[in-house]
């Protein structure tokens, strides 16, 4: 379906030779491309159908951000949140077949820049008139950050606004409004786009503060299959999390992009290392592959692209599973992504350090795909505190994650054990998890138990799906590292023993590498010219000449006798 987008020319234009705004605009039309390639319907984003799941692992959405972020906020949030209420509401048809088309832009009004994750808190308001509902932005902390509001780039744009519900003076608990915020040319009556400064070394978008003042909606406005329902929810939290249902399932989503990235930032340097020479003591150039030190970064990438793009469809598959608790559901979210972005973090950078100076150029890919990946860390949640909501709610053992037996591989024990671990530590805490102990001993741990969890769900999966035991051997061996204290106090393994350990694995992947590079899967994706000295020669003749006829002036020296 979406094998012609790579040579597609909105695709093969380079980046890196254009303005800020051209390339901003290349971003919107390139997610028009995507949406008319792939014609969702609504069920299809309601149910989180495999042709929903096709289109956000697409590897094309790793080579531009701005235009995943657009396509992430537009389908999986806001056509998402609509989805589920056309049954009761076929009034939000229209609206909805024109968000398909794309001939209106989905933004998710949801954090406030005073704020952030405490989103509960918001304090946007929409107050009750006989009319309708008046969309209002109170102060200045109350403005809602960073959805691209502004009306630059020709697409007329709705949001999805979470405002706190005001009946008679009351505060009823936050909902989501739908508000029009721009046409083809400006803003609406009322709204403020103010465009926030550019991120460095990213894919650009128009990101903004958006503020309301006083604009007036009618009733329909409600995103609700009930749009008289007025009243105050028995639970306002629970009543809250209902209302941002689709979070959980973008906290998987946008994880999507950043597996594909690992797999071109391993396949990039592992080609740039297989083609670039030095000459050393000899005469005979000697390419850097055979160097250690450059084998174990792309083996560590090649392997947990691999491991990843192998454990990832098994968990979109049962994202929308409703027999798994949702608590469940979300929970094995977090783990994946805080699992793919940690892996991310740490293979991209080490691969393009490897590349050289070569690897800091945008048209390499690497050093803006290691700069866009910052973003991905906070969206949908952020990692560090939604670990520390799941790491809590385990150790409390209100529900489980199914994990791995731990007799089934080292990482699986591993798991197993800091999670017993922590449960331990906080049954002997004074005070439990209210504690200023469990502030200090033990939520410092969520993260990396999270993680580990994480490794063993997906070091499972490649057992079961029979990845080649090379690849997971050097997965396994990264992992080590993580908690390389661990693995010498539990399983016998030192220092130099996980370094035998590593030998051994990087021995064993070497002589599958080329083949383990090409089954990545990627090479249609990169358009990185360092992979070979052909594709150097040829965006060497595309790049700007100057030339000149100016004549350099030297200072006369005269002879002193």
């Amino acid at each position: 379906m979406a094998d012609h987008l790579p040579h597609h020319p909105l695709f093969t234009t380079r980046l890196e030779f254009l303005p800020t705004d051209d390339r901003v605009s290349l971003s919107y039309q390139r997610a028009r491309l995507l949406m008319h390639t792939y014609n969702l319907s609504a069920f299809d984003v309601q149910v989180c159908s495999p042709k929903y799941w096709a289109m956000m692992t697409d590897p094309i959405m790793s080579l531009d951000t701005a235009m995943f972020t657009i396509l992430a906020a537009h389908v999986g949030l806001t056509i998402g949140t609509l989805s589920r209420h056309l049954h009761k509401r076929p009034d939000l048809r229209p609206l909805v077949n024109r968000l398909l088309r794309f001939d209106t832009v989905g933004i998710y009004l949801l954090t406030e820049r005073g704020h952030g994750l405490d989103a509960f808190n918001i304090e946007t308001t929409a107050t009750k008139t006989p009319d309708g509902f008046i969309i209002n932005t109170p102060r200045e902390e109350a403005c809602k950050f960073m959805p691209a509001s502004t009306p630059s780039f020709g697409i007329s744009k709705v949001a999805l606004v979470m405002a706190r519900l005001i009946v008679d003076g009351e505060d009823r608990g936050p909902r989501f409004f739908i508000v029009p915020v721009c046409n083809e040319h400006e803003m609406f009556e009322g709204v403020e786009s103010i465009r926030l400064g550019a991120r460095p070394g990213t894919c650009p978008l128009d990101f903004s503060i958006t503020r309301f003042n006083h604009v007036r909606v009618p009733f329909s406005a409600l995103v609700s299959s009930n749009i008289n329902d007025h009243s105050l929810p028995a639970s306002p939290l629970e009543k809250w999390w209902d209302e941002v249902w689709r979070i959980p399932l973008g906290t998987l989503a946008v994880t999507a992009p950043w597996i594909s990235s690992i797999k071109a930032a391993a396949f990039i340097a592992g080609r740039y290392s297989m083609h670039r020479s030095l000459v050393g003591k000899g005469v005979n150039p000697v390419a850097i592959i055979s160097f250690r030190t450059q084998q174990w970064p792309i083996a560590h990438a090649t392997a947990v692209g691999l491991v990843m793009s192998n454990w990832f469809p098994m968990v979109a598959k049962h994202s929308s599973d409703k027999s798994l608790d949702h608590r469940v559901r979300h929970g094995i979210a977090v783990i994946v992504k805080t699992t793919v972005c940690r892996h991310f973090q740490r293979c991209v950078p080490e691969v393009a350090e490897r590349c050289g100076a070569q690897g800091t150029f945008e048209h390499n890919y690497m050093a803006r795909i290691e700069n866009d990946g910052k973003g991905v860390i906070i969206a949908e949640g952020d990692i560090l505190t939604l670990c520390i909501r799941l790491f809590s709610e385990l150790l409390l053992q209100r529900y489980k994650i199914p994990l791995p037996d731990p007799s089934e591989s080292l990482l699986a024990r591993h798991a197993a054990s800091l999670l017993e671990e922590n449960i331990s530590l906080l049954n002997s805490l004074h005070g439990g998890h209210r504690s200023e102990s469990f502030n200090s001993l033990i939520l410092p741990q969520a993260e990396l138990t999270v993680e580990a969890m994480g490794h063993a769900l997906a070091y499972s999966a490649g057992l079961k799906s029979g990845l080649p035991k090379p690849i997971l051997d050097v997965y396994e061996c990264a992992v080590i590292r993580r908690d390389s204290a661990w693995y010498s106090e539990n399983a016998g393994l030192t220092r130099i023993l996980q370094r035998i350990r590593e030998d051994e694995a990087i021995t064993a992947i070497l002589p599958h590498l080329d083949t383990y590079l090409n089954n990545l899967g990627i090479e249609e994706y990169v358009s990185a010219p360092i992979v070979s000295d052909e594709a150097w020669k040829e965006y060497h003749d595309e790049m700007p000449v100057f030339t000149g006829h100016a004549i350099p002036i030297y200072d006369q020296v005269q002879a002193m006798l």
